[in-house]
């Protein structure tokens, strides 16, 4: 499949180039740092996928991707974002993205997205749609949290600790300990166990 690579930051799609030509199935066939470059290259190469930043520096991603659309309607569209803002999620559903990957995913969960993409499914973040799905959207406190905070969270309820929640993740037990450090501070408990209890109390358990 022919992939292209939308960001304004340069170490960004160097990243993304290097994981995405160590498959045999991904050819990356364009890069474009800005909205003008974007639209011409998508137009010019008709690529299968588009992994597209949400915010560039001086347009949106969602921009770029209504704009290429009329062009190119057989690309897929990718969003890659550090945004765990529910309102840029929603507004990307609605603009018809095909994927919403976040910048802190594991490589492996990128190259599955644009392969489940590739083959005409959607694959939004998990951590997102599990966010977006809580049923305590409306609790001020967990509306605080990130999606990668609301993971640890729920991993919290199932009792499982930082070296198991690390691995579950697929981040580092440094991480794991910031983000506990996040949940406690913006839920107001003393600790992990308080979390745990609040985790099922809330059911934000699997």
């Amino acid at each position: 499949m022919n992939i292209v690579i939308v960001d304004d930051h340069p170490l960004v799609r160097e990243g993304l180039s290097a994981v995405i030509t160590m498959e045999e199935d991904m050819n990356l066939i364009g890069e474009a740092s800005n909205g003008d470059e974007a639209i011409t290259l998508v137009a010019r190469m008709n690529p299968d996928i588009a992994l597209v930043d949400l915010r560039l520096a001086n347009t949106s991603g969602l921009e770029i991707i209504q704009s290429c659309k009329g062009s190119s309607p057989n690309c897929k569209y990718i969003i890659l974002t550090s945004s765990a803002e529910r309102a840029d999620f929603r507004q990307a559903r609605e603009v018809g993205v095909d994927g919403y990957v976040l910048k802190d995913a594991f490589p492996e969960e990128l190259l599955s997205a644009i392969r489940l993409v590739y083959r005409g499914r959607k694959y939004y973040d998990p951590g997102m749609v599990d966010f977006m799905m809580s049923k305590e959207e409306n609790n001020e406190h967990i509306e605080q949290l990130t999606p990668r905070e609301f993971e640890v969270l729920r991993a919290l309820g199932e009792g499982l600790n930082n070296k198991e929640i690390a691995k579950k993740l697929f981040i580092t037990e440094y991480t794991v300990k910031k983000h506990v450090s996040q949940v406690l501070a913006k839920l107001e408990l003393a600790d992990r166990t308080q979390a745990a209890l609040y985790a099922r109390e809330k059911r934000v358990t699997a």
